[in-house]
């Protein structure tokens, strides 16, 4: 067994321990769970929800289909790709379960609660068997891992032959000029709306900082192939503010 004392990772631009990181993590979205989809709205002006109907016309999900959502936090694709697959099954599986508490609360998750599992678990130690679920979504969850790599192959792991893994996450934008002014707007005004509708300006600045710390496109597509995924191939989204990620264990 390997020794992972002294591995480092970065937590927003801080470098941290990476036992830390998983715990820093679940204190931001413990923080935000009551606010999280209402500062979705704002931090996105709104479009977060084009983008999830974008997923599922590329998902076209199917009935008789196992979907696990990982960091699913209020269920918000499990209840889309159930509204689309109403014979199918949904597992949402998130490691804060302040924000499981939340999605349960919702309406749809009484009109769906016979097809939705719930389940408080870590996506680099998923509590499941091999190759369970034909389709393995994350959305904007996975720059929150500590170690993605891990994640990825974890995915690989429980989804059938055949199944498929979509990833939707804040991407880089190509045009430098473009970046510029979205950084501005990021890291000046999300934070200070964190702190008006949330009282929480400092997870803001680490949801922010975070974003600037993922992968670009190609190179987190070259991470999904490390992991055994085929045919991957990715679309951006309002210019590559977002991206949607596809790779199938073949």
């Amino acid at each position: 067994m390997s020794d992972d004392s002294g591995r480092t990772t970065h937590f927003g631009f801080q470098t941290v321990a990476e036992e830390d990181k998983a715990g820093k993590v679940h204190g931001v979205f413990t923080n935000v769970a009551s606010k999280y989809d209402v500062m979705n709205d704002v931090m996105s002006v709104g479009i977060h929800r084009v983008w999830k109907d974008a997923m599922m016309d590329w998902l076209a999900p199917r009935d008789g289909q196992r979907l696990l959502d990982v960091a699913g936090g209020t269920g918000d694709v499990s209840f889309r790709f159930l509204k689309r697959a109403p014979g199918a099954r949904a597992t949402v599986l998130d490691m804060t379960e302040s924000m499981l508490v939340e999605g349960q609360k919702r309406a749809e998750a009484e009109s769906m609660a016979e097809k939705l599992d719930w389940i408080v678990g870590d996506a680099m130690a998923l509590p499941f068997e091999d190759n369970v679920f034909d389709v393995y979504t994350i959305s904007f969850g996975i720059r929150n891992v500590t170690r993605i790599p891990d994640a990825l192959s974890e995915a690989y792991r429980v989804l059938k032959p055949g199944g498929r893994l979509m990833v939707l996450e804040f991407s880089q934008l190509p045009n430098d000029g473009l970046q510029k002014l979205y950084d501005l707007y990021s890291f000046n005004v999300i934070p200070k709306m964190g702190k008006l509708i949330a009282n929480d300006a400092d997870s803001y600045q680490y949801l922010v900082e975070s974003i600037r710390k993922f992968p670009d496109q190609e190179l987190f597509a070259s991470m999904i192939r490390e992991a055994g995924f085929d045919m991957v191939k990715y679309r951006n989204l309002s210019m590559g503010i977002a991206a949607l990620h596809s790779g199938w264990k073949i």
